[in-house]
């Protein structure tokens, strides 16, 4: 498995700093010689040091990362940051080591220093958020590139550095690897950077030592309840970026009630944006046209300015997140005309396995999406249905070993939104899969206008025999693996992608 994680992007030219400066600079504990010790990179991954790196040992479910010191030594670590009990567990490795009350806590701030990522910074913009955070990311970096700026991103779907692209791990990375990216950028003189920001993120450190010029909330709906003990602690963690020593300014999405909840909570600058009629933020889209190719819209903000642009994918929530990302671009300082005017012919903006078709000229329309909450399948079922003339077709599965509380629902949002569902595996990871698909097909059942339903394993067959039922004029979505290019099978990550077994199912069936 570990073979196919992808790497970790760090500097290619690191400048060694002093591991007394950081001890001096923080007023940290050590013990051990650390005259003339330089560190150039930080790790949590033993596996993962590279020479001259400070190795962090955490304590984690299982063990502690101080019991693997000694292999962090002999590939080249010079210290280790860790805990008073990781001290003594790490007491043989021969390395000088640095002690904190809280490794995790610590990280973000000593990556920083060591990587200097608060000199100089770039352009920072976050978005959190349940569903549309990474849409929202891609088309802040399309915009920003039309404007004429070398970019970097950090999404669930991908890292990017200019022109430089690789698979990402996490929604977002851990805080070493967050600086160690920003230290690559800024070699490549990015000048503006977007991260997705995951609950996960802000209640596990992960973006520590980083300020945001501009922070933004797409929505809340049920998810994760598997991390969060209830929506009110999930809610806490995304609101927790609206805080000074996180974000200077933010754009509020009110199309769920919980944007309100996060205006009034806010201890930072909010300007609020919505695109559900009825409910008036400051800024407001207005959609104009919905075909299968784009969706055009009308953003119109304080004294009456506006825009009208086009965003490359269906659906009305996708013209919200590209409205949400303009808008931060206005607060991030940018002029709206200009911005109007680099995107009048539209937003540029591939994002990948959002509603992303993957058929041809000929035969049913498929979609391939990474939508994987009941709100998610909701919005994007409409957007299907309205540019569809006849059936709509639902294939999807649910992920095992993670939030098992939301599958009912799925279940149930999937039947009443497609006139067939075809419900199969996705994510199984250690779960029976036969167990995830029963209690999926409870959910479907409960819909007020059930779909024809079939159960069909595995997801090759089911994208297949989906095809089979297809015609002229149908579309097909197949919700949950979207730009992923793998399975979890009881840990093991076998390569897979939906979208070539998509278009592969309708090759065979005689589709271009």
């Amino acid at each position: 498995m570990t073979a196919r994680i992808p790497p970790v992007l760090r500097p290619e030219h690191p400048l060694a700093r002093p591991l007394s400066g950081l001890i001096t600079e923080f007023g940290l504990e050590y013990v051990g010689d650390i005259d003339g010790v330089e560190i150039t990179g930080v790790t949590l991954r033993s596996t993962e040091v590279e020479p001259g790196d400070l190795y962090v040992g955490i304590r984690g479910l299982h063990s502690h990362g101080a019991e693997f010191a000694t292999l962090a030594a002999e590939s080249g670590a010079v210290a280790m940051l860790t805990d008073r009990v990781g001290a003594t567990l790490g007491a043989d490795s021969g390395l000088p080591i640095v002690i904190v009350d809280s490794p995790r806590a610590a990280l973000g701030d000593v990556s920083a220093w060591v990587y200097r990522t608060n000199e100089h910074p770039p352009l920072m913009l976050g978005v959190t958020g349940t569903n549309g955070k990474t849409s929202v990311s891609y088309l802040v970096e399309g915009i920003l590139k039309q404007l004429g700026l070398v970019t970097g991103l950090s999404s669930t779907a991908e890292r990017h550095i200019g022109d430089l692209t690789v698979v990402s791990r996490l929604t977002t990375p851990e805080a070493s690897e967050m600086h160690a990216l920003l230290a690559r950028m800024r070699e490549s003189e990015v000048r503006a950077v977007v991260v997705e920001v995951s609950a996960q993120a802000l209640t596990s450190n992960r973006v520590d030592g980083l300020l945001f010029d501009v922070v933004a909330f797409t929505n809340l709906s049920h998810d994760h309840l598997d991390d969060y003990a209830t929506m009110e602690h999930y809610f806490a963690a995304k609101l927790a970026f609206f805080e000074p020593e996180r974000g200077k300014r933010g754009v509020v999405s009110l199309d769920t009630p919980w944007g309100q909840r996060v205006v009034e909570g806010s201890h930072i600058p909010v300007t609020t944006i919505s695109a559900t009629p009825g409910v008036v933020g400051e800024w407001n889209v207005e959609i104009l046209d919905e075909k299968a190719a784009y969706t055009e819209f009308r953003l119109t903000g304080p004294e009456n300015r506006s825009l009208v642009t086009r965003v490359p994918v269906i659906g009305w929530h996708m013209a919200a997140n590209a409205g949400l990302a303009i808008v931060m671009l206005v607060e991030a300082g940018f002029e709206l005309e200009a911005i109007g005017q680099a995107i009048r012919g539209g937003i540029e903006a591939y994002l990948p396995g959002r509603t992303e078709l993957v058929s041809g000229e000929r035969g049913p329309s498929v979609y391939v999406d990474f939508g994987h909450s009941p709100d998610a399948f909701l919005n994007t079922l409409a957007a299907v249905r309205k540019v569809t003339p006849g059936k709509v077709i639902m294939v999807f599965g649910a992920d095992g070993d993670r939030d098992a509380t939301k599958r009912h629902e799925m279940g149930r949002v999937a039947s009443e939104g497609s006139d067939i569902l075809v419900i199969t595996d996705h994510h199984p990871r250690f779960e029976n899969p036969e167990s995830i698909r029963a209690t999926l097909v409870e959910g479907a059942n409960l819909a007020e206008h059930p779909a024809e339903l079939h159960v069909v394993s595995p997801p090759e067959r089911a994208i297949r025999f989906a095809v089979s039922l297809a015609e002229e004029g149908d579309s097909i979505l197949w919700a949950g693996p979207g730009h992923q290019d793998y399975r979890d099978i009881r840990g093991e990550r076998t390569p897979y992608s939906a979208r070539e077994q998509a278009r592969d199912a309708l090759r065979e069936a005689g589709w271009s």
